[in-house]
């Protein structure tokens, strides 16, 4: 099975001229605020169901979740919260929308096991930023962020597929537009792929595309045996 999960402004321009095959597609976008966020999913197989959001008012204006059921497994597309300047929504991204998604898949995975990919927002160790000491208090890298993501996601049973492939490779996914960081590759690596425990050693490649150019993230990848 091939699918394509995207994020934000990606949204608009792919539903503009859809990859030949890739006959089903399903995005949302922010209704708070235009071209602010969005999350798709576009496949070639359809969907057994599709859903938006996590189900939970306060979480679901920004578009962040597309989720996608198929024989096996679900499939989500996954846009978290920047914790923004001043990590002025720090407490909300790690109090309150990191437990609602952990709590969401956690409850879909009783019914089969779960992929989840896209823009985490969080470099969740040292060799997954290239300057852990100077980025201690920025969004992204925060020590509650980092936890949070521990606590939420990898305690819970799910896997970092390009960490458990590739141990101590230094492969990162952002680089912000500032001072030219894809250049000097001075990059995060903010962008996942995380598997249920029970289909992790399924897992034959995941993988990142760092000479993909268009955007400040580049393309990840997922090769699983189903």
């Amino acid at each position: 099975m091939d699918a394509l999960a995207s994020k934000e402004k990606d949204v608009e321009s792919i539903k503009q001229s859809l990859i030949e095959g890739y006959e089903n597609s399903f995005w949302t976008c922010s209704n708070s605020k235009l071209g602010y966020s969005g999350t798709a999913i576009i496949s070639r197989i359809r969907p057994l169901s599709v859903r938006y959001g996590l189900g939970i008012s306060d979480h679901d204006s920004e578009g962040r979740v597309v989720t996608a059921e198929f024989d096996s497994f679900y499939l989500l597309s996954v846009y978290v919260p920047n914790s923004g300047d001043g990590l002025r929504r720090l407490t909300y991204r790690t109090t309150e929308w990191d437990p609602s998604l952990s709590n969401y898949i956690k409850e879909l995975e009783k019914s089969k096991p779960v992929i989840l990919t896209g823009d985490l927002n969080c470099a969740h160790e040292e060799i997954d930023i290239y300057d852990p000491a100077g980025n201690k208090r920025s969004a992204g890298f925060t020590i509650e962020e980092r936890q949070s993501f521990g606590a939420n996601f990898l305690s819970r049973g799910f896997v970092d597929t390009f960490r458990k492939q590739h141990p101590g490779v230094v492969g990162y996914t952002y680089w912000g537009y500032r001072h030219g960081g894809r250049k000097t590759n001075k990059g995060w690596r903010l962008d996942y792929f995380l598997v249920s425990e029970a289909i992790a050693d399924d897992v034959h490649d995941s993988y990142i595309l760092p000479d993909v150019m268009g955007s400040d993230h580049c393309p990840i990848g997922l090769i699983l045996k189903v």
